[in-house]
């Protein structure tokens, strides 16, 4: 009985260092969605994260922040106490920043900050271990600027009262969103330079950039007493593009209507004649580049080894950042 008891207890403890050596090496990463409630982080972005983890061979912990960051912090300090190998964070406020990077420094576990990148000056320089993963946020607006003044030259009806001067109405999303305040300068800095005259009717900002909100939104402004003046609606994303549609639909207006991110209802739309334009945010290319750097961050190597990225040094962020395209009829088919 004791020969027994003896060789089960040996078994026991194979099974038990061959379960560990199994998890041995497996790096685990503690993620986040600023918001599930986001068309394009969780339509694009969060899928794609998971699933190229999953390639990767790596396991991915990711949770919903309900674009509160306050539990955001909550959630990356249970992070640190399960002892990730690696954190990626979508930030909720990209001036909460600090916060996240003390929180990690201090752990002293990598930290890969994505799609919303820190607004604080220099705030980047203060840990060796952060990077970021997101785009040049002037670059989507200045693309959709440039296919906008194309499209208005080459469609001289789109000037509603021939007075040669734009009036347009926009969708900001999300205050002081670097994307949303970039994109914003930039879309109409693009009529300036092509020596345009603007007139901004209406701007609104939603925290939420939702489709809902951008209903509502150009429902009152359609009714409002410069509904008619209307000659061109600028969406700093598509889910915002969807909501003007919508509006313009039941009000039986037909309005030229630019987004951003090139979702797949977009391309559908743009097919169908019912959105211009939209610029192709490569959200999937984002969470690949997120999930490379992770790996290699805590595996210790230089953070871009064995991958096609690039540290943007030009600028000194410590970021990698994936380009956007211009997305048009005559060539939406191929982003679909």
């Amino acid at each position: 009985m004791k020969k027994v008891l003896a060789i089960v207890t040996v078994l026991l403890f194979a099974f038990i260092l061959t379960a560990c050596d199994s998890d041995d090496g497996v790096i685990t990463i503690g993620a986040n969605i600023y918001t599930y409630n986001d068309n394009f982080m969780n339509g694009v972005v969060r899928p794609e994260l998971e699933r190229y983890a999953e390639e990767m061979g790596v396991e991915l912990d990711m949770v919903d922040s309900e674009g509160d960051q306050a539990k955001l912090n909550d959630q990356v300090d249970v992070f640190i106490t399960k002892e990730v190998d690696v954190l990626a964070i979508n930030l909720v406020d990209p001036a909460a920043a600090k916060t996240i990077i003390e929180k990690a420094k201090e752990a002293g576990i990598p930290l890969i900050l994505f799609n919303k990148e820190a607004t604080e000056a220099g705030i980047m320089d203060t840990y060796d271990a952060v990077w970021y993963v997101g785009t040049d946020s002037a670059e989507a607006g200045i693309i959709q600027g440039e296919m906008m003044v194309a499209d208005w030259q080459a469609n001289t009806d789109w000037d509603l009262d021939g007075d040669g001067v734009l009036d347009y109405v926009l969708l900001k999303g999300e205050p002081g969103h670097p994307d949303a305040e970039a994109r914003t300068i930039e879309a109409v800095k693009a009529f300036t330079d092509a020596g345009i005259t603007v007139n901004e009717l209406a701007l609104t900002a939603s925290p939420t950039w939702s489709t809902a909100d951008a209903n509502n939104t150009m429902e009152a402004w359609l009714s409002s007493g410069f509904g008619s003046e209307i000659e061109l609606v600028i969406c700093n994303n598509d889910g915002m593009a969807f909501g003007a549609v919508q509006a313009m639909t039941s009000a039986g207006v037909d309005l030229p209507v630019y987004g951003v991110d090139a979702l797949a209802q977009a391309l559908t739309m743009i097919g169908d004649d019912e959105l211009n334009g939209t610029v192709l945010n490569d959200g999937v290319n984002q969470a690949r580049a997120t999930i490379d750097l992770a790996i290699n961050a805590a595996n210790g190597d230089d953070i871009v080894a064995g991958t096609d990225w690039v540290i943007d040094s030009a600028t000194g962020t410590k970021a990698v950042r994936v380009s956007y395209v211009a997305v048009t009829k005559d060539n939406y088919s191929d982003f679909q």
